[in-house]
This record gives C-alpha cells, sequence and structure tokens, in this order.
C-alpha cells in the first residue's frame, strides 16, 4: 500500500520558475527593442545642423597691406632674442661689483656641460642627462661683491616633442625641499612663473671658518631655465634672490 503523500496543486520546481521568468524577460527585452526600432525607422529623418556659420574668425581674402599688423619687433620677439648670443641676455654685472676668477669676461661666458654638471652631487649622472636630452648651450656669468658671490646660468635645451626645460626645472625642484641634497624647505614662488620657486639655505657652520649663507632661485622662460646662486658670509634676504631672479626673467 502505497503512503498518502499530498501535493499542493500551486507548487512547481524552483528550477523549472527560474527559467521560466528568464526566458520571459529576455522575451520582452528583444521585443522591446525591436518594438523601438521599428518606431524610430518610421519617422522622418531630423536634419543636421548647417555647417556655415556668419562672422568666421579668419577673412575670406588677406587684408591689405596697410591694414595688416606690423611684425614684431626683435626686441620683443622673444624666440628672436633666445635664438640670437644668449650671453647678452644674462644681466650685466653690478655697479662696483668685481668678475671672478672663473668668468672674466665681461658679459657672461659659454659654460661646458662638464663644467654645469659639476654644480650637482651626482656630476656624471647629470652630464648624461645632458647630452640625452638635448642641452644646446649654457651661458654663464658670476660677479664678486666684497665677500658675496653671485652665479646666473641660462641653460638652453633644443626644441622638440619633449619639454626638456620644464623637466630640468621639474628635477631639480624635486630635491630642494630635502635637508640633504637641497635647501630643506618649500621655498617661495616667483610671481609670474608658474612652477618658479627661490631658497634660502640653513647657514653651515664649521669650527675655524666663517658662517656660509646661500640662496638659489630656479624657473624655466620658454626652452631655457634660469639657475641662479648666491653664496655669502652674511645672511642674505628673500628679496636678494627674488629680486635677482625677477630681473633676469624680464630679459628673456
Amino acid at each position: 500500500m502505497e503512503p498518502n503523500v499530498t501535493v499542493s496543486p500551486t507548487s512547481r520546481p524552483r528550477g523549472r520558475t527560474a527559467l521560466i521568468v528568464a526566458a520571459a524577460a529576455l522575451l520582452g527585452i528583444s521585443g522591446g527593442t525591436a518594438v523601438g526600432y521599428g518606431i524610430q525607422s518610421q519617422r522622418p529623418p531630423t536634419p543636421l545642423p548647417a555647417l556655415s556659420q556668419p562672422g568666421l574668425a579668419y577673412p575670406a581674402k588677406p587684408l591689405a597691406a596697410d591694414k595688416a599688423p606690423a611684425p614684431l619687433p626683435a626686441s620683443e620677439d622673444r624666440r628672436v632674442r633666445t635664438e640670437g648670443d644668449l650671453r647678452k641676455l644674462l644681466l650685466e654685472r653690478p655697479e662696483g661689483a668685481e668678475a671672478s676668477p672663473d668668468y672674466p669676461r665681461e658679459g657672461g661666458e659659454w659654460m661646458p656641460y662638464a663644467e654645469y654638471a659639476r654644480y650637482f652631487k651626482d656630476g656624471e649622472g647629470m652630464f648624461r642627462y645632458f647630452t640625452e636630452s638635448g642641452l644646446r648651450r649654457v651661458a654663464a656669468t658670476e660677479w664678486v661683491q666684497k665677500d658675496r658671490y653671485t652665479r646666473l646660468a641660462l641653460v638652453q635645451f633644443r626644441p622638440g616633442l619633449d619639454s626638456y626645460a620644464p623637466d630640468h626645472l621639474a628635477k631639480q625642484l624635486s630635491y630642494m625641499p630635502e635637508a640633504e641634497e637641497g635647501a630643506g624647505n618649500a621655498g617661495d614662488p616667483i610671481e609670474g612663473t608658474g612652477r618658479g620657486r627661490y631658497y634660502l639655505y640653513p647657514v653651515e657652520r664649521e669650527a675655524g671658518y666663517l658662517p656660509l649663507y646661500r640662496a638659489r632661485a630656479l624657473a624655466v622662460r620658454g626652452d631655457i631655465m634660469i639657475d641662479i646662486g648666491i653664496s655669502d658670509v652674511k645672511p642674505i634676504s628673500k628679496k636678494d634672490i627674488r629680486v635677482l631672479a625677477e630681473r633676469q626673467l624680464e630679459r628673456l
């Protein structure tokens, strides 16, 4: 005799129910998409806006000679200035200052790559970087006022797809806040330069020697990075290095 088993008339295997629901959903989506395409195909095409527009920025024909703007004079064309003798763009030696033994020529001199690379801790690595990154030339000058030495360098890179001057600036700015290699502080911005900054170093003291104060300014103008340094046995004010950087930038 078989046992009594009660089966609800509404019960259905769960797997079968889920399959039916999924099939219905898919059919609904497909059907809705087909209906949407059908309605859209019956509509008239939407016209595109006219390509021609009044008031174009460029005239239909060249301007008359008497109305065409005059070309920039060489004194205002920065590209023309920087393509010439870069040494002429260096700040002139202040009145009363003397030329340093390393840079005796009035108006500055050309600095070899290797000599400029020696200003950095990893001189050999910097020399390789300069030769691979399109360094074009370095114009430099240095003067002495009592115990103060001031050095200016205009580091120009060759034009190209890569912005080597900003890249060189970024590398210098990256380590300047470090106490071991740089000034140990964030410095101050040079107005109107974007990323240009100037720094005062902590005083260096050593038994038997006078204290050493240093300052540095870094900025970029076009394909030229300016690198300015001051050293003295007396304190250097922020204004001293800032004004020097601003005056040099004005000549570029």
